[in-house]
């Protein structure tokens, strides 16, 4: 990778060098492969399809497509055609807030999300789609509308690089995000969320599912080793940079409790993603995210 990665984010001349590596992946549809521990693969739908013409119905044609104001004008039954969109917008939600700052081992849970993004916008722009999306923190949100072309590309690229650390806890419900990705999503996107998912409370999932009516999710979740699971017994200094404790990892209680938390939040996310046709991810702070993606969408080898 040339000079040594930082810890805690990555420049902007990683994020470009990133471009070489998504020439391994491919976000076209395609039937799940793998279905590797913590990690949930749909069946991409591709590009949104665009509204043609009607012709007049025809055995086998999908009562769905019915064109029902054609239908009442002409007194026969009309079917709508659809075209495939040339190009697919692909938005990217990437969670800035204070807690995707943190790690214990690897890179913050952060590097690793601005990572994952970069290659899936690069992939994107290879294969042709439109690039935006939005980076939030609990202080503020950048929206990049999906428009094709480099520009905008290293426009997003470049945001991911200067985006600072969010000042807040990291408790805010994800709704918010979720209702501006919803709202700029056109139907037929891929929408993607680089997150740790903390604040995913029933108004998100309210949000999420709306999106993935019409468009393809990608969850993509990153955490930290910590956060599964607690170290051995003993005690332990820990902080955010502001505030610290000491935790008793020799307390049984605390170790149960702390890893059933952790365990409801990401299965009640997983199976939200099997029952709404979502990918879902997982990308901890000692892996490479490239890595999970290549899993994920690797290009298959004629």
């Amino acid at each position: 990778m040339g000079q040594a990665a930082s810890v805690t984010a990555a420049p902007l001349e990683e994020l470009i060098r990133l471009g070489e590596a998504a020439r391994q992946l491919k976000l076209t549809p395609q039937v799940a492969r793998a279905r590797q521990a913590g990690q949930y693969l749909s069946r991409l739908r591709g590009r949104g399809m665009e509204f043609d013409e009607s012709r007049p119905y025809q055995p086998g044609d999908d009562v769905r497509n019915m064109d029902w104001r054609v239908t009442a004008r002409i007194g026969r039954p009309y079917s709508k055609l659809f075209r495939e969109e040339r190009e697919r917008p692909v938005l990217i939600g990437v969670d800035a807030r204070a807690p995707m700052f943190f790690a214990t081992h690897g890179r913050f849970k952060w590097a690793r999300a601005q990572c994952a993004a970069a290659l899936l916008a690069w992939a994107a722009f290879q294969g042709g789609d439109r690039v935006g999306g939005e980076l939030f923190s609990g202080t503020g949100h950048l929206e990049l509308r999906p428009r094709r072309g480099r520009s905008s590309l290293l426009r997003f690229l470049k945001a991911l690089a200067d985006q600072p650390p969010g000042k807040d806890d990291g408790t805010a419900s994800l709704a918010d995000p979720l209702r501006r990705l919803r709202r700029t999503a056109h139907p037929g996107s891929l929408v993607v969320l680089a997150s740790d998912f903390r604040g995913f409370d029933e108004s998100a999932e309210r949000q999420l599912v709306r999106i993935a009516r019409h468009n393809d999710v990608v969850l993509f979740h990153f955490h930290d080793r910590l956060e599964r699971e607690l170290p051995e017994p003993g005690l332990y200094r820990v902080g955010d940079g502001r505030r610290s404790l000491v935790l008793d990892t020799g307390r049984r209680e605390l170790l149960e409790a702390h890893q059933a938390r952790y365990r409801e939040r990401v299965e009640r996310l997983r199976r939200l993603g099997r029952q709404h046709g979502m990918t879902w991810l997982q990308c901890a702070t000692d892996e490479e995210p490239v890595e999970v993606l290549v899993r994920a969408f690797g290009r298959r080898r004629s």
